[in-house]
């Protein structure tokens, strides 16, 4: 058996990858994309006719330069998104904007837009998470969405705090970011860190544990690996998100996996929800959240940018 055999007995595994390739050779559940991997999609061989189809037809739908730039976003995420369902039998997780991660109401707009282009796709809300950074106002923006029977992925995900909100909100799925975390504290103190004392994993270990010991409802999905030892680390959550170059390693080595997540129990009582000022906070005090949140959502924001450059030249 292939360590990546093992650990899907253990954990879904999800493909951290818009690549069809990929996506058919390791055959996750799940797929997940954001800004970054729909840029990257944009450049594979197998795309080229989907999106010269996919502007050929904003071209002809829409006059305004921007607003054609901006639906061809929309629709070529979404066109990419359900070309993969054809390949999994889960579902894709699409982002929204990067630059509405502080505007609630926009966002629900842009989340009700992307099902609405799913389902002229004749792909069903039930295939999608709609992905949104985990920041105040995208964590109630996910909670209205998930009333409406819309499910959400909540990514950029750092700290406690976040995640707690999370729980409190309904959210189906978080993101706990590893690799991320991992980095910055490598940045900050030059150590490398073997895979029990990774600061990643550790925190991803602790939001499992939350989940785990207050039943709450919400699907914890380890994100933003570097090492195959971080994958391993996390053994037994929920839901592990990999790119393809880590499930390449994980398929190239036989050998079974010790589970490093489990049920840790019921607490005897339950948390208070987390209001506002404590989620604030709560991120404040935590310098590294804070910091790799406001980084990610430029990089992401950064990525979003140079792929709307890549459209507009190409509408022309």
């Amino acid at each position: 058996m292939t360590q990546l055999e093992a650990l899907k007995q253990l954990s879904m595994v999800v493909a951290d990858t818009g690549d069809l390739e990929a996506i058919k050779r390791y055959q996750p559940h799940d797929a997940t994309t954001n800004p970054s991997l729909i840029l990257k999609a944009f450049e594979l061989p197998g795309y080229q006719t989907l999106i010269d189809e996919t502007l050929a037809q904003v071209k002809t739908d829409i006059a305004d330069p921007q607003a054609r730039v901006d639906e061809a976003v929309d629709r070529l995420s979404v066109a990419i998104g359900s070309e993969i369902t054809q390949l999994i039998p889960g579902r894709v997780s699409t982002e929204v904007a990067a630059k509405l991660s502080f505007d609630r109401e926009a966002s629900i707009k842009k989340a009700h837009r992307l099902i609405e282009l799913y389902e002229q796709h004749g792909v069903g809300r039930e295939r999608v998470l709609i992905k949104l950074a985990s920041t105040w106002e995208g964590i109630r923006a996910a909670e209205q969405l998930e009333k409406e029977g819309i499910q959400c992925n909540l990514t950029l995900l750092f700290s406690k705090a976040q995640a707690r909100a999370c729980f409190d909100a309904g959210v189906y799925l978080i993101s706990p970011f590893v690799g991320r975390v991992t980095d910055w504290y490598k940045q900050k103190t030059g150590q490398e860190y073997a895979p029990e004392e990774d600061p990643g994993v550790v925190f991803v270990r602790e939001v499992c544990d939350i989940a785990s010991r207050y039943r709450y409802d919400t699907v914890v999905m380890g994100a933003s690996f570097r090492t195959q030892g971080q994958i391993l680390g996390l053994a037994g959550c929920n839901r592990l998100t990999i790119s393809p170059a880590l499930l390449e390693e994980l398929e190239s080595q036989e050998g079974d996996i010790e589970r490093k997540i489990s049920d840790v129990g019921d607490a005897s009582e339950r948390l208070a929800p987390i209001d506002e000022a404590e989620f604030r906070w709560g991120l404040n005090q935590d310098a590294m959240a804070t910091e790799k949140l406001a980084e990610g959502i430029r990089r992401f924001a950064d990525d979003q940018a140079t792929l709307e450059e890549k459209l507009a030249a190409r509408l022309g």
